[in-house]
């Protein structure tokens, strides 16, 4: 199963143009399923419907969420539609597979007031602090993923136009504005970037560690709640909550929703949709704090 597992995740990559890590995800599900295969001694080409039910009912009862369950009924659904079409095996067992529902989760967001102290707590001159705060600016400016803001070259980004070039899921590239601000503060950044003497000759990522290599998603996060303590933000915060902040507040000042959607590098105007429900799911958990008989 091995083999074929390898040839799957290359068409994932080659074919359908996944991300790296929706990628990661189906080769994990994958292990699980292979590890429960092989401890009944069963074979994955000869595995019937019923096996693939036994095998999602054990998850289900070692403690997987209906999130996890529905994305591995549909890593099954790939990985046996891929063997059928490579004659590996001649029927699929994965075709009635019946997801979960899995209820629309409200994204955590930030307030503006939460924001600006984020981005106050994220001062200071040396190479690094001016680093964090160029990155905190564009993600919150432009409504990034981590691994899009990581992943920018110094030559996607035109200051003069205030317009950054990212790439995104499926190597999918689109265009997004900066405004001043976070123009201003990667100004500020360049210079010192520049002077790292430890960068590697070649090396055109944006940001760089103190070591001058690209910088990680990893401890992107790890500055990000560094500063969200020191802001005194007691929630827990992760760069997408930025990401979220930035398409709700967009909303809420009265931007349209395609608008948002083409920022955010959404392929489907559902998946923006969620945001338009932040506003009336806050009004409707203030009436029910504060109301007498709420």
């Amino acid at each position: 199963m091995k083999t074929h597992v390898e040839s799957f995740t290359s068409y994932l990559s080659a074919e359908k143009g996944l991300a790296k890590n929706t990628i990661l995800a189906y080769r994990s599900d994958l292990k699980i399923y292979s590890e429960y295969l092989a401890k009944n001694k069963l074979d994955f080409s000869k595995a019937a419907h019923q096996e693939l039910t036994e095998f999602l009912w054990q998850q289900k009862q070692s403690g997987h969420k209906p999130r996890s369950l529905y994305r591995m009924i549909e890593t099954l659904r790939q990985f046996y539609r891929f063997l059928v079409s490579e004659n590996i095996v001649s029927r699929d067992p994965a075709v009635n597979l019946i997801p979960p529902r899995v209820s629309a989760k409200l994204p955590n967001m930030l307030s503006i007031r939460e924001i600006e102290s984020l981005m106050a707590a994220a001062g200071g001159s040396s190479e690094r602090e001016a680093r964090n705060r160029a990155m905190l600016e564009l993600l919150y400016s432009s409504g990034l993923r981590v691994s899009e803001l990581v992943g920018i070259k110094i030559d996607n980004v035109d200051l003069n136009l205030g317009l950054v070039r990212v790439v995104g899921k499926g190597n999918k590239e689109r265009i997004v504005p900066i405004n001043k601000n976070c123009r201003r503060y990667i100004q500020k950044y360049l210079p010192l970037r520049n002077s790292n003497k430890r960068a590697l000759p070649g090396e055109n990522s944006l940001f760089l560690t103190k070591l001058g290599r690209k910088m990680s998603r990893v401890e992107f996060w790890r500055q990000l709640k560094n500063y969200a303590v020191k802001a005194g933000i007691k929630r827990d915060i992760t760069p997408h909550v930025l990401r979220h902040s930035f398409a709700s507040h967009l909303l809420s000042g009265g931007a349209d929703l395609r608008f948002v959607q083409e920022m955010l590098g959404h392929s489907s105007i559902s998946t923006t949709q969620i945001y338009t429900h932040v506003d009336k799911e806050r009004l409707k958990e203030l009436h029910k704090k504060f109301h007498p008989r709420g």
